[in-house]
């Protein structure tokens, strides 16, 4: 049986704006998405979600309440992957780490194009604050 992968995506609210990374790796690579990444096993997904903002911003993170869970079968090219996506604040120091070309702030109202269904997560996310 296969079954979808599963991962986890951070809205990070920091600095003023929210925290998006521009991606070094495809696919959607040099596009700016949410730090995240898929959960490993033996983990949780809110530990993922911190794991992955930490390697890919250098930001502990505070998850604040969950966004959604955003799981239609072509979000991913590279196949049917479940994001659970959670609102956060980050605290620390904003550098770029992993698979993350840069960590930049964006102002909500101002975003870059984005990866996968990123757009859709922030604007969900920002309706729950």
């Amino acid at each position: 049986m296969k079954t979808p992968l599963l991962a986890a995506d951070a809205l990070i609210l920091f600095g003023g704006g929210i925290v998006l990374i521009r991606r070094s790796n495809p696919p959607f690579e040099g596009f700016y998405a949410l730090p995240g990444g898929f959960v490993e096993v033996g983990e949780t997904v809110e530990e993922a979600a911190q794991r992955e903002a930490k390697e890919e911003t250098g930001l502990e993170i505070i998850l604040l309440k969950l966004v959604g869970v955003y799981s239609k079968p072509d979000r991913d090219p590279r196949g049917h992957v479940v994001s659970i996506s959670y609102l956060a604040k980050g605290r620390g120091e904003l550098v770029a780490g992993s698979d993350a070309r840069s960590a930049e702030v964006f102002d909500p109202e101002d975003l870059p194009p984005l990866a996968f269904d990123h757009a859709t997560i922030i604007r969900d996310g920002l309706a729950k604050l």
